[in-house]
């Protein structure tokens, strides 16, 4: 614990002097011990080993088997066909899995290339991966840390560590610091500085005490190596279809073969129809069409701005009910904003200005969500003000203040863009929106001299000329302000400075301070002369203060609203402070009160157990680490939830990769955070996510109409084959016809049924339970229902094939030429049947005149596509002799047509009758 001892311990422990620095032999010594300083990765699997590892999944299996099996009885083509889908499914994932793992490389790449570093007496400018523990290195505004350090030298160093803390504000740093307390947070180590965060201010030295893996960031690259990839609800529910329907085929074969047995039947005939059977119980197309409906589902989704990067995180969204977000950068606009300042002329509110895409009844509805009045000094309305950009007006009070604290900036801010530190920037952005611009002002009151701030005093002063004098500008603690002041500005005129007054102050602060703004108070001091330093801060004439907060996203509350009403949970988590976490999950709606937070020290005074006992209560966590982000999601999950974590820093990669489904930020969000994630976000809005959970309800219930249409259809084969088993009729059909089905037929509108549009109703339900089955709220009794209408009408076609010629089902010795006639007509009505069902699976409960006969078109295209091909396959010569069919008189049209409209009728009025009775 680095932290807790002091600077000369920690130099004695690694041996070095921090004037001269290690010596280049040492060094070499110390890099032969440790290693570079650079992040290592996995080593990378090889094409071969990544397409190999997606055949490991019994639905594949399944579908090699069906392929040897078609080789057994010579239909090579079918066998192709198969392999052709098995072969496209390892390609889609290989091409899914080969983008994904860039996490650790990411890492690597945001190691700073060059350090300054005192070695030998001389300070160095080297790469940072030659950079070992006990290395001096000199920091200074505006350069990374290379490595993990311990400070021994500060002066004024402030560091932003948002990417790793969460902190929106830069961290102030004192190498004299202690700490004896064990579980100190990451951004309370002040003493500390760690790799990859960015000096903003000041200057400092640290001597190296962690490289490469052993750093902070080290230990994230870590977390991120761990092989924690689960199964998506969707994965598991069709690996376990797949050995379902393997088992079922297996079993198949078997009671043919007993049934064959005691009927005497030949026993190659029965092997060949058990093939039949087997083929008929096979979804060949099942995988592929899965691959083919998320992956349109990526595409439509990419145009709400939510790029997913693994397939199946499409549908793992409409499962999620705890959304954990990071708070900087997501919740909030990741940009300190003044939203309140006051002088004795009152108490005035700051309009936010608006988000990019969001429109004004938005913003007045956030800013009065914020607590602020609805109007300014100038009484311009908020949303109006905030939309249009218009320049706000002040009183000669407000101007004064305004001025001291933009000409006691070192911060600069010029086309939107800011540089320094982010408090001063929200200072002079503050200025700007008054017309109090920076460059201006430094061109009328040239900068003379300055007393620097530093964390004793908590104070910043700077000599400016003013007009036939000088000027002392002060910035800083309120009460210390005050404590230096003699006088106060009213009406812009300075007036003793009361008790009551300094009361007044100390109030509106308090006031502030209890709705988490960062408090800043102004003075300034006339003088004839130039100053010293030590001069500049006595009798000053105080002027006001100013709050300031990174404020929420303006569109956010809306999109928790709708959340809510969705059944999903807003979650804060946050490297901030609990007063300041709590205070936005407040105004955001994500929690009501304080006791719904724990900061990190209190998570680890929790043990595991009673932690995730207690964890469905909870909604703000502050003050947390990498690890604890780790913990709190993993206690949601190990409490049955479905756990979407977004985040932007590095600091949340390893979250986002325990997450069932990580969401990074594309605009903010680091490399880190992107190559851990299962979707990016490209507009940074948290309302993209409840749309992107909204599309992943829709496309999961579009998977689910498939796979229920295909496996209805394949049962609607095996009660026909079985049947006429069971009771000694002739096989109705043949292998290469059921597989031309299940491969071509059944295909199109299963795709189609794949990308229907979505159920407005969908985000009035709560969240899909992950363990629910593929057969739940009646889609079982429904398959089952139209499987067994569909096989009865095929054997009911062969039936009249048949007697039409003169024979029975129970007949012996039938013509081929007779036999070709009525397995054509099964064929039809099977094939038709199943293209015309798929009207109706659309909606369990709405009918097709409900929801709209034509809208959805492909559905429709796929109905007359299939049509068409089937009735090809019986014109056509050379098809119709390779599936030995032949054509049918107008007449037995006329009645295929009409058996293959039964299932469609029946479940229409099923459907009815479910409503009329309110099942």
């Amino acid at each position: 614990m680095w932290f807790s001892k002091s600077a000369q311990e920690v130099l004695s422990e690694l041996n070095v002097e921090p004037a001269q620095g290690l010596s280049s032999t040492e060094v070499q010594a110390r890099l032969a011990q440790y290693g570079e300083n650079k992040l290592k990765g996995k080593p990378k699997k090889s094409f071969a080993a990544l397409f190999f590892a997606q055949l490991k999944d019994m639905l594949i299996y399944v579908l090699l088997g069906a392929a040897v099996i078609t080789i057994l009885i010579g239909e090579y083509v079918d066998a192709i066909i198969i392999l052709l889908v098995v072969v496209l499914n390892a390609v889609i994932g290989v091409f899914q899995e080969f983008k994904a793992e860039k996490a650790i490389e990411a890492l690597q790449q945001m190691t700073t290339p060059k350090s300054l570093v005192r070695r030998d007496g001389e300070i160095k400018e080297i790469p940072s991966e030659q950079i070992v523990p006990g290395d001096i290195i000199v920091l200074d505004a505006g350069r990374f840390v290379p490595a993990d350090l311990r400070l021994i030298e500060t002066a004024n160093l402030q560091i932003e560590e948002s990417a790793l803390t969460g902190e929106s504000v830069p961290s102030e740093k004192n190498a004299q610091d202690m700490f004896a307390d064990p579980n100190t947070p990451l951004g309370d180590k002040a003493n500390m500085a760690f790799m990859s965060t960015l000096a903003t201010y000041g200057r400092g030295e640290g001597v190296v005490i962690a490289t490469a893996m052993e750093t902070e960031i080290g230990k994230i690259a870590q977390i991120l190596e761990e092989d924690t990839d689960e199964m998506t609800p969707l994965q598991k529910r069709l690996e376990e279809l797949g050995k379902t329907l393997g088992f079922i085929a297996i079993g198949i074969c078997l009671v043919m073969f007993v049934i064959a047995w005691f009927q005497k039947r030949d026993l190659f005939e029965m092997f060949l129809t058990a093939i039949s059977l087997a083929v008929a119980a096979i979804p060949e197309g099942l995988p592929a069409i899965v691959a083919i409906v998320l992956a349109l589902g990526v595409t439509k989704m990419s145009k709400i701005n939510a790029i997913v990067k693994k397939l199946p995180a499409v549908e793992t969204l409409g499962s999620v009910n705890i959304i954990c977000s990071d708070k900087t950068g997501t919740l909030t606009q990741n940009k300190m904003t003044v939203v309140q300042h006051y002088t004795l002329n009152g108490l005035n509110d700051v309009p936010l200005e608006k988000s990019p895409g969001t429109n004004s009844a938005h913003s007045s509805t956030a800013d009065n969500n914020l607590g602020l009045d609805a109007n300014s000094e100038s009484g311009t309305n908020l949303g109006a003000s905030a939309g249009s950009g218009a320049k706000l007006t002040a009183n000669p009070s407000t101007q004064e203040l305004l001025k001291t604290f933009v000409l006691c900036s070192d911060a600069t801010y010029e086309n939107g863009q800011g540089t320094g530190d982010p408090t001063e920037i929200a200072l002079i952005v503050l200025g700007e929106r008054y017309n109090v611009s920076k460059k201006d002002l430094n061109a009328q009151h040239k900068r003379v001299g300055e007393k620097p701030f530093d964390s004793d005093r908590k104070l910043m002063s700077t000599l400016n000329e003013e007009a036939a004098g000088y000027r002392v500008h002060t910035k800083g603690a309120i009460d210390n302000i005050l404590k230096l002041s003699t006088h106060a500005l009213i009406d812009g005129k300075a007036v003793p400075l009361t008790e009551s007054m300094k009361n007044e102050y100390l109030k509106v602060a308090e006031e502030m301070s209890n709705q988490a703004l960062r408090v800043l108070g102004a003075a300034y001091k006339d003088a004839n002369q130039l100053l010293p330093p030590e001069e500049m801060e006595k009798d000053l004439t105080v002027i006001g203060l100013v709050g300031m907060i990174d404020p929420p996203r303006l569109e956010v509350r809306d999109s928790i609203r709708d959340a809510k009403g969705a059944g999903i949970t807003p979650v804060m988590i946050t490297g901030d402070h609990k007063n300041t976490a709590v205070a936005i999950a407040k105004e955001l709606g994500i929690a009501d009160s304080i006791a719904q937070s724990l900061t990190g020290a209190e998570i680890d005074a929790l043990s595991d157990e009673e932690f995730t006992r207690r964890i469905n209560d909870l909604r703000v966590f502050a003050r947390v680490s990498p690890e604890h982000k780790v913990k709190i999601v993993k206690a949601y999950k190990a409490q049955g939830n479905i756990v979407s974590m977004t985040g932007d820093g590095v600091n949340d990669a390893p979250s986002l990769k325990n997450a069932d489904i990580g969401v990074a930020m594309g605009i903010t969000g680091t490399d880190v955070s992107k190559g851990a994630s299962d979707m990016i976000l490209t507009d940074d809005n948290f309302t993209t996510i409840v749309r992107a959970i909204e599309e992943g309800r829709n496309i999961y219930s579009n998977i689910k109409k498939s796979v229920v249409f295909l496996l209805s259809c394949n049962l609607g084969e095996i009660v026909t084959i079985f049947l006429s088993i069971l009771f000694f009729w002739p096989i109705p059909l043949l292998p290469t016809q059921i597989l031309w089905i299940n491969l071509i037929t059944d295909t199109l509108p299963a795709i189609a049924l794949g990308v229907d549009p979505g159920d407005k109703d969908v985000m009035k339900q709560k969240p899909r339970n992950p363990k629910e089955s593929f057969f739940a709220h009646g889609a079982a009794i429904r398959a089952i229902i139209g499987g067994v209408l569909i096989g009865l009408l095929t054997l009911a076609a062969f039936y009249f094939g048949l007697r039409e010629h003169g024979y029975a089902l129970s007949s012996q010795g039938i013509p081929e030429e007779i036999m070709t006639y009525a397995r054509t007509m099964a064929f039809v009505v099977l094939a038709v049947s199943q293209l015309f069902y798929s009207l109706s699976m659309r909606n369990p409960n709405k009918t097709i005149l409900r929801i709209g006969l034509f809208s959805n078109k492909y559905l429709i295209g796929a109905v007359i596509v299939g049509l068409i091909l089937q009735l090809g396959v019986i014109s056509v010569p050379f098809l119709s002799s390779a599936f030995k069919v032949q054509v049918l008189s107008g007449r037995d049209w006329l009645l295929v047509f009409g058996f293959s409209l039964v299932p469609l009728l029946i479940n229409e009025l099923l459907k009815l009758f479910r409503r009329s009775t309110g099942n």
